[in-house]
């Protein structure tokens, strides 16, 4: 079975937790506001829309049902879809949940299937693939508002990229994607962004070298990517 994850949280640093969950597991939707046990900061709340004051009440992530539900999906049988995977696995393993089952990071998925495009984040991949002419049909089906950067609402464009990638790549391929390096073909920030990397790697390599030794917070496929036009120089 998929399991659809999607979290919001403090922030992106390494003392950052959860603070709201969303979940499909088949046709069954979960989603809870969670206790941080830290304060929200003005940036994250600008984003998510959660506050301090909506998640004062609410359980830590350990004695939430969001929680059980997790624990009670998380077989080797089950396969985890999120869009950043390594991010949803990183917060949960602070949680005390490590996955056992395969995982589908329908981000890299699509850096991969569907290279040249100029972004990959959710909302842009709502309106690229044109997902938002079958979205109020999709939402209504699980009966979910549709809100971007809910956690739920989040899972269910997920999912809806899933369905997407599926008609590229069956479910095994997607996997091995998930789970191998990617080869990204432009820049996402910087002065280069959205350029080509072998091109920048002909006309300014030293730039490319720059990025790769000065910024340690990499993500790894970038780093690899580089690496990769570099060497072929």
């Amino acid at each position: 079975m998929y399991v659809v994850i999607d979290v919001e949280t403090t922030g992106l640093e390494p003392s950052d937790r959860i603070c709201s969950a969303g979940i499909i597991a088949g046709e069954t939707t979960h989603y809870e506001l969670v206790h941080p046990g830290k304060k929200i900061p003005p940036q994250a709340s600008a984003i998510h829309h959660i506050t301090n004051e909506m998640v004062q009440e609410a359980p830590s992530f350990g004695q939430s049902a969001i929680y059980d539900t997790i624990a009670s999906l998380n077989i080797p049988e089950n396969i985890l879809i999120s869009h950043n995977a390594p991010f949803e696995l990183s917060m949960l393993q602070k949680e005390g949940i490590a996955w056992q089952g395969s995982v589908i990071d329908t981000l890299k998925c699509a850096q991969s299937l569907m290279d040249d495009l100029e972004g990959y984040a959710l909302q842009f991949l709502r309106y690229e693939l044109r997902l938002y002419r079958s979205e109020e049909e999709f939402f209504k089906r699980f009966e979910c508002a549709l809100m971007p950067h809910h956690a739920l609402s989040d899972a269910l464009h997920t999912r809806m990229v899933l369905d997407y990638l599926l008609e590229l790549a069956d479910e095994e391929r997607l996997i091995e994607i998930s789970r191998s390096h990617v080869l990204l073909t432009r820049l996402p920030f910087g002065k280069y962004a959205k350029r080509r990397i072998e091109e920048i790697s002909l006309k300014d390599p030293g730039y490319l070298k720059w990025m790769v030794e000065s910024l340690m917070d990499m993500d790894e496929d970038l780093r690899y990517s580089i690496d990769y036009y570099l060497r072929g120089k």
